[in-house]
């Protein structure tokens, strides 16, 4: 697995090179966002001339660089269709500041100062994610998502999501009309239990119930107030 590293600070530059290859991953590093669009695109145009050209898997991008930060890098990735997983680090803990990472296309993001085991966890979760389901359609209701292809619809409207958001819409799907607690989710989606402090999932909750209940379309994403969610009719 390869990761580009995008940070204009060295120092965390050369400690996730560090850290990432005793994990067996190899590593690209770029220093700030106008770099790593630059060796994203030359990638592109490798892989589409060499269907052999191994690329990057994953990015963990620092929101806060010169030139192009991190929030544009995704929203110009996001744009030219690259959906390739964005781990987003950031100084900032305000949830304003969380949710502009989540809306510019970020699959999720870890806090500076930040424990590596923690970065570590969340990028093999986003990893796992990435990875090729199998190729049965899930279907609940009017729902429908293919994770072969990743297309979700709603009544035959297609629905747009995020990688973060596919992945929290398959594991309703393939559990409907259980319970699922908010630890589990954390574990099945994330790779890690944030704990009840936590209202990364409730942001992600808020993205999907708009985008599947987007026309008057009837909620299928239940509250159960006090233990998780629940797919399921009213």
């Amino acid at each position: 697995m390869r990761i580009l590293v995008v940070d204009d600070d060295a120092a965390v530059r050369e400690s996730l090179r560090r850290a990432l290859g005793l994990e067996s991953y190899e590593v690209e590093l770029a220093a700030d966002g106008a770099e790593a669009l630059a060796r994203l695109r030359h990638d592109l145009d490798i892989e589409t001339a060499n269907s052999d050209a191994t690329g990057i898997d994953a990015i963990v991008l620092d929101v806060s660089m010169p030139r192009v930060d991190g929030l544009e890098v995704c929203r110009q990735l996001r744009r030219d269709g690259n959906a390739l997983p964005i781990l987003m680090l950031t100084a900032r803990d305000e949830v304003a500041d969380r949710v502009a990472g989540l809306d510019a296309g970020a699959d999720d993001y870890v806090v500076k100062p930040f424990a590596l085991e923690e970065l570590l966890a969340r990028l093999r979760a986003l990893l796992r994610r990435a990875a090729p389901g199998d190729g049965a359609v899930l279907r609940f209701a009017d729902l429908e998502l293919d994770p072969a292809t990743r297309i979700a619809t709603r009544a035959g409207d297609p629905i747009e999501l995020t990688r973060t958001e596919f992945s929290l819409l398959e594991l309703f799907l393939r559990n409907p009309r259980q319970v699922l607690t908010r630890s589990v989710i954390f574990e099945r989606v994330w790779g890690y239990d944030f704990g009840f402090g936590s209202n990364s999932l409730d942001v992600y909750i808020g993205y999907l119930r708009r985008k599947t209940e987007a026309g008057g379309k009837s909620r299928l994403i239940q509250t159960i107030r006090g233990v998780g969610y629940a797919l399921r009719e009213q």
